[in-house]
This record gives structure tokens, C-alpha cells and sequence, in this order.
């Protein structure tokens, strides 16, 4: 059952331990994305898992979607929970707000997760991304949901996983569309302020994709990584977007295993 800021984010607590990590999830997504996640973290940390606003059952953007009101959520997130730092951890395009939120507080930050997102595009990975949030503006969240599908799980898993396909297929249909397709523009429009950060995020760092996520590729989490001092890099071998779903027992051991290493006390 989710409470509420008074800012109208959704959110829910898990576990208990010295260390506390935010989960972020990504477009068209909710909370309970990490469904796959919580039970594993939450056994030695406080993890948090919050609807980033116009998802789930938080509150519609206050104001046009950014990176930075995203990140904005998160910090108020904090300070309605009395959280001081905590680790932040985003997939796809909560990765991205994690980037941002990183740039825009950092004394918040204990350690980073970049998980499955994305950087510098070329011009064809542009164009296509655009043109899915032309077809979203147009015909809403169902215009691209299947394709997403495809791109996001191997082709074996999401044949022999169908109740896994309706349960995300209902998150992305779920969502409004005059307010799903700004949002999706973010994704867009919002790698090119994350690119070499000045200064450099200095946070240890976790950056990890899959082999064959093909939007988020291994290319682009080695250019993040390359821009993060000391980040460690992961990618998971024959996984698409979704592995945190698909390969959960992987996904879940490498944040494990990095926050092992990163984390005393």
C-alpha cells in the first residue's frame, strides 16, 4: 500500500539497515517494476520505491517534464522521508534521473546505479526514438507497447512468460496520454545534458546494460562509464532492456555484489 508526499508521489518502504537505496523506475513503468528487486536488497538495506510523477498513482508533472523535475521529486521524496543520503539507483530513463540527480545533488548521493539507460544517440537511434513519441502524442501509450515488448524481453522468455507480458503491458496502457508522450520527449531530449558532466559525478558508480539491449546498448554505458572516475561497468551477456525481470537472480546479484564493495558500516 503506497503513501504519500504532500507533492502527491506515491512511494513505499522495505527493509530496514544502515544504508538506504532508491529505486527508480523507467518510462511508462511504476513502482512496482522492482518488484524483482526488493526482496533481495531490502534483506540488508531500506530500499524505496516511488512512482516517478504522471506514472502509477503519483501526481501529474507540476510543470513541464524534465530530467530536473524528476530529480526535484526525488530530493522532496527525501526530505519527506527524512533521508539525509541514500544510493540511487535508475533504470532507463530513471537512470537518466539519476544522472541528474547526481549533477544536481550530490551531497545527497552515496552511490549511483545507471542501469540499462541511455547516452549520446546517433542520428538513426534519434530519429527512431523521436518518431515512437510522435506515435505516442498521437495514438497514446498503445501506439508503441507491443514493439517495446520486443525490444525489452528475448524472444524466448516473453513467448513462454505471457502473464509477465500482460502485467507490463498494463503498466504502459495504463498511463494518460496527454501526459505519457512529454514525458517520453524527456527521454529524448534529455541526453544531451548528461553528457560529460562538469563536474564530474563522483559517486561510486555501478553502470550495467544488457548485451542485446539494443536502445541502451553496451556502447553507451561504456561512453557512461567512461565520464564517471573509477565507475565499474557490467553488461549482462544475452539480455535485453528488462533483465531486471527476465534475469532477476543476475541483475539483483551484480547490485549485491557492487554495493559489497562500495558500501562499510
Amino acid at each position: 500500500m503506497a503513501s504519500f508526499t504532500p507533492h502527491g508521489t506515491a512511494y513505499e518502504s522495505f527493509g530496514s539497515g544502515p544504508h538506504v537505496i532508491a529505486l527508480v523506475h523507467g518510462l511508462g513503468l511504476n513502482r512496482h517494476s522492482w518488484q524483482w528487486q526488493v526482496p533481495a536488497l531490502s534483506g540488508t538495506h531500506r530500499v524505496i520505491t516511488f512512482d516517478l510523477h504522471g506514472h502509477g498513482d503519483s501526481s501529474v508533472p507540476p510543470t513541464t517534464p524534465s530530467l530536473t523535475v524528476f530529480s526535484d521529486q526525488l530530493a522532496e521524496l527525501f526530505d519527506h522521508l527524512g533521508i539525509a543520503r541514500a544510493s540511487v539507483f535508475g533504470f532507463s530513463l530513471g537512470g537518466m534521473i539519476a544522472r541528474r540527480f547526481a549533477m544536481d545533488h550530490a551531497d545527497r548521493l552515496e552511490t549511483l546505479g545507471i542501469l540499462h539507460s541511455a547516452h549520446a544517440r546517433d542520428k538513426a537511434a534519434h530519429d527512431a526514438i523521436q518518431a515512437r513519441v510522435v506515435q505516442a502524442a498521437q495514438d497514446g501509450p498503445a501506439a508503441t507497447v507491443e514493439a517495446a515488448l520486443s525490444r525489452w524481453f528475448t524472444d524466448g522468455f516473453r513467448l513462454s512468460h505471457p502473464q509477465m507480458m500482460d502485467e507490463v503491458r498494463r503498466w504502459i496502457l495504463a498511463n494518460r496520454k496527454d501526459v505519457y508522450a512529454p514525458i517520453y520527449q524527456v527521454l529524448v531530449d534529455g541526453v544531451t545534458e548528461l553528457v560529460a558532466p562538469s563536474p564530474p559525478i563522483a559517486a561510486p558508480s555501478l553502470v550495467m546494460t544488457g548485451e542485446e539491449d539494443y536502445g541502451n546498448s553496451p556502447a553507451m554505458s561504456r561512453a557512461i562509464a567512461a565520464e564517471i572516475p573509477g565507475s565499474e561497468l557490467v553488461i549482462l551477456p544475452g539480455l535485453r532492456h528488462m533483465a531486471l525481470a527476465e534475469a532477476p537472480e543476475l541483475f539483483n546479484a551484480q547490485l549485491l555484489a557492487f554495493l559489497s564493495r562500495v558500501q562499510r558500516g
